[in-house]
């Protein structure tokens, strides 16, 4: 029997290609998916909540319509993610309801390092004043109010 060597060589390099991409899709995948499992145990949610003044409520929802680009980087930069704020009124007062999920390592390092970015503290000059804290936020000179998660459904 006469082998082709050219013809085998051929199928010898796609056998080792094929095998090298299933290797690296096998390795990437692996790692994807580690990095997921981390995500999922490092995950905290946060809801809080906060008043809302009737006579700023459009400019505040205004502001959201249009957040600033170099804002919303540094919250994603500062490992918050799935970020939402619901607007609801309870007793011809207005409330404002957040919910987010923060997937870092360390809350207060990421938040100080938000508070310390200039374009994050002009948004903060916009939209602070158009708040009311609760009288809980308000003793520690905060705007939101915290709130305690009661049920969670995965």
């Amino acid at each position: 029997m006469i082998i082709d060597m050219k013809k085998y060589r051929i199928f010898f390099l796609i056998v080792t290609v094929a095998l090298f991409s299933y290797t690296t899709h096998k390795e990437e995948k692996k790692q994807i998916n580690t990095c997921i499992d981390q995500t999922k145990n490092n995950l905290v949610r946060y809801g809080m909540v906060t008043g809302v003044s009737p006579d700023k409520l459009a400019h505040y929802k205004d502001l959201h319509t249009h957040p600033w680009p170099e804002v919303m980087r540094k919250i994603n930069e500062c490992n918050i993610k799935n970020y939402s704020i619901y607007l609801q009124q309870i007793d011809r007062k207005y409330y404002l309801f957040s919910y987010f999920e923060y997937v870092g390592n360390d809350f207060d390092a990421d938040m100080k390092k938000m508070a310390a970015d200039t374009a994050t503290q002009r948004w903060w000059r916009e939209t602070d004043p158009c708040q009311i804290p609760l009288p809980e936020a308000a003793a520690k000179k905060e705007i939101w109010t915290k709130m305690e998660e009661v049920f969670h459904e995965n």
